[in-house]
């Protein structure tokens, strides 16, 4: 498959630039999956969906505030960091910007030094290890000194950090929040419960593979970089007893149904406690082994993202309703409106 199979129109303005003040008041588009058949409602209406036996999966990762700026130790020049991922202890993997600035060797300083940052290893596309060194807890100097690492493409400021968290973020992490979660309400979440509906938390913290555009003409071809995942033993069990009860399993984001998925794959179809790192590429044609609904977001054209969720549906129908969605004026991407595929 190529790449232009997955591109779409979208006016800029569609784009979503700041959270609406109530989560749970973005629009939410229901697409059945057998007839085809598109509804539109608000976010709050999914209860409406949702039946006695059925298990929501959460991913609880929750977002540093992982955007550094600093300035080289020696020459003052300006450099932008992002962290990706800790490897042990106070090393990262981190991106910078400008990266030919940073060599093996230089060292970045935050904060008029209460963050410093050293470069022992050059990676491919701006990628760099780097190793810190601070006085106190590590987290509180990063949330002292660190922005939210919003996407590229959303150009205003975010009044508050926790509104790109989820209300039920709880393991340190991620560079980017899993996004169909931001929807969701604990009063919301209560009253799904009240239904009879599980909720279980997986863990996948979002990674590089988020900034990273499809860059090859044929799909195949593209790597996917790898994420941590996690799954305890209670979720494993939950969603175990879910399934033999004839329950659904109704994903919320393409975090939690790679991470579902890549168990899935690696134990004949059962979920399991399990730990690693996935770089699972879900696109069509995909035969889903974990999950039997999906809440997610807008993605952009040419994702993968957009490529997971043609997969769960069929790229011919995904498209047709993401027309739809320009049409009735939808908000797009990160904090924009949702789709349940179901």
């Amino acid at each position: 498959m190529k790449i232009e199979d997955f591109d779409f129109h979208l006016p800029e303005e569609l784009i979503a630039q700041t959270p609406l003040k109530d989560r749970t008041a973005s629009r939410l588009l229901v697409l059945n999956r057998k007839t085809k058949a598109v509804e539109h409602k608000r976010f709050k209406d999914i209860k409406n969906y949702l039946r006695e036996g059925d298990c929501l999966v959460l991913n609880d990762t929750r977002v540093l505030p992982a955007r550094l700026y600093g300035v080289k130790e020696d020459t003052g020049a300006k450099i932008e960091v992002l962290l990706l991922h800790q490897q042990e202890g106070d090393t990262w993997e981190v991106l910078t910007k400008p990266a030919k600035k940073v060599k093996l060797g230089t060292t970045i300083v935050f904060g008029n030094g209460k963050l410093k940052a050293t470069c022992i290893e050059e990676k491919d596309h701006g990628g760099r290890i780097f190793t810190f060194s601070y006085e106190g807890i590590f987290y509180e100097v990063l949330d002292q000194l660190g922005e939210m690492p919003l996407p590229p493409y959303i150009k205003e400021q975010l009044p508050e950090k926790e509104r790109y968290q989820t209300v039920y973020a709880k393991e340190e992490g991620s560079a980017a929040a899993p996004t169909a979660g931001l929807h969701f309400t604990k009063e919301l979440l209560e009253e799904i419960k009240a239904m009879g509906v599980t909720i279980a938390f997986i863990t996948l913290h979002v990674g590089l593979g988020t900034f990273r555009p499809v860059s090859v003409e044929d799909i195949n071809e593209h790597e996917m970089h790898a994420e941590f995942y996690h799954m305890s033993q209670e979720t494993a069990n939950t969603l175990t007893k879910i399934k033999n009860d004839g329950g659904r399993i109704i994903s919320v984001g393409t975090t939690s149904t790679r991470t579902l998925e890549t168990i899935a794959r690696d134990h004949n179809g059962k979920f399991v406690e399990a730990s690693g790192w996935t770089d699972i590429f879900i696109y069509p044609p995909y035969q889903f082994k974990a999950i039997d609904g999906l809440i997610t977001n807008f993605h952009l054209p040419k994702s993968t993202l957009i490529m997971l969720v043609s997969a769960f549906v069929d790229k011919e129908t995904i498209l047709s309703a993401y027309e739809e969605a320009v049409k009735e004026r939808y908000r797009f991407f990160s904090f924009g409106d949702a789709m349940l595929l179901i």
